[in-house]
């Protein structure tokens, strides 16, 4: 009886090994997400007029953020604050107004790209009309005051 249990021993291993060629493929998932990017350091905060209501960025390199942008802060002791970029330039340095948090000159200036979904238009700023309405045109028109 030991020899017929010995004999088993190697076909039974042999038929187990031989179910793992059986399992479905691995997909690659790595393709099917999207990868997110990190928060871009996009400058620092330059100056800090005396109201207090909006701050000059001086920019690592050229400023490519649109106007109405919203960028973060991050300074000394996890201060943090929410800036709305207004889309006025001069040089190396932009404009940008304070919308929550505290700053302080020196603070880094990140930018958090998020990608547009892949089914909306290029150019959304102006909005769509339906097929029978054409774009008007404005025209400068005299007021008789």
């Amino acid at each position: 009886m030991r020899i017929s249990a010995l004999l088993w021993l190697p076909a039974y291993a042999l038929a187990l090994s031989a179910c793992s060629l059986f399992k479905p493929g691995k997909t690659d998932t790595s393709k099917e997400k999207p990868t997110v990017e990190g928060p871009e350091l996009v400058g620092r905060i330059a100056s800090i007029p005396a109201d207090k209501r909006f701050v000059l960025i001086q920019s690592h390199g050229n400023w490519k953020i649109g106007t109405g942008a919203i960028l973060t802060t991050r300074g000394l002791d996890e201060r943090t604050a929410n800036l709305l970029v207004t889309g006025e330039t001069l040089g190396q340095f932009a404009a940008a107004d304070i919308q929550s948090g505290k700053v302080e000159i020196g603070d880094a200036v990140y930018s958090h790209h998020v990608p547009k979904p892949a089914g909306t238009p290029a150019d959304a700023s102006e909005p769509e009309l339906p097929e029978n309405q054409q774009k008007s045109q404005i025209q400068d028109v005299q007021k008789n005051n």
